[in-house]
């Protein structure tokens, strides 16, 4: 349902939560591997995308045929209701400036786009918080809630009556079964496996290829052990 926003923002209401309209342009934040796939989602389903913003690489240069226009600070000469900033800085256990840049320019009244990809699959009473980013094959159930900022990465699976806060990453090839609670700026790494009505606390990091089967307390390591052997086929 459609409703005035401030002056050249329209937003749209989402099970209460309030989101800007995607018809502004974007300023992407990063150009490294996570904005590739940030860029592509865009483009799948025709966002205009007028420029990335990164110290690593010359003004006036392009990457992926999108121009550099400098560094962050470009970002204070457009008015917070001119444009949507898209978060193209990855995340890592231990790195930090994706959520810095988020909070330094939310302080200024910008806003950050979501992002997804035309070939995710969303049902249509899921929750989805400013900045939210699912990406190609992402499939979403009903009654689900994903919070600020969190990334729902590449193919990963999110069952029925999932909750999930805010600056989370949900690493490629993930599957929640149904009823899982994470909390926030929880990492859950590459192909793992979370049974159903799992609870996750804040902070935590789960390693890749892992299967959590019971409640995880919060700022807790998980990891499963498991002895990796590389054999020379000669020798077998």
């Amino acid at each position: 349902m459609g409703i005035s926003g401030k002056k050249g923002v329209k937003a749209f209401e989402c099970g209460g939560i309030f989101v800007t309209d995607t018809q502004l342009p974007c300023l992407i934040l990063g150009a490294g591997g996570h904005a590739k796939v940030v860029i592509d989602a865009l483009r799948s389903v025709g966002r205009e995308i007028i420029g990335i913003l990164t110290p690593d690489i010359e003004k006036g240069a392009s990457f992926m045929g999108i121009p550099i226009l400098g560094d962050d600070k470009v970002i204070n000469q457009y008015q917070a209701d001119q444009i949507l900033l898209i978060n193209g800085l990855g995340s890592l256990p231990g790195k930090d400036r994706r959520w810095f840049l988020a909070d330094k320019y939310r302080g200024k009244n910008y806003q950050f786009g979501q992002v997804m990809h035309s070939n995710t699959s969303v049902s249509s009473d899921v929750l989805l918080s400013e900045g939210v980013q699912l990406m190609n094959g992402v499939i979403i159930q009903p009654s689900c809630k994903i919070g600020l900022d969190t990334i729902i990465n590449t193919g990963s699976l999110i069952d029925h009556d999932c909750s999930i806060g805010s600056r989370c990453h949900i690493a490629p090839g993930v599957t929640l079964s149904g009823g899982v609670t994470i909390g926030d700026s929880v990492h859950i790494g590459t192909g793992v496996k979370v049974i159903q009505g799992v609870h996750i606390g804040n902070g935590t990091i789960v390693a890749a290829g892992t299967t959590v089967c019971k409640d995880i307390l919060e700022n807790t390591l998980v990891r499963f052990k498991n002895e990796f052997v590389i054999e020379n086929l000669k020798d077998i």
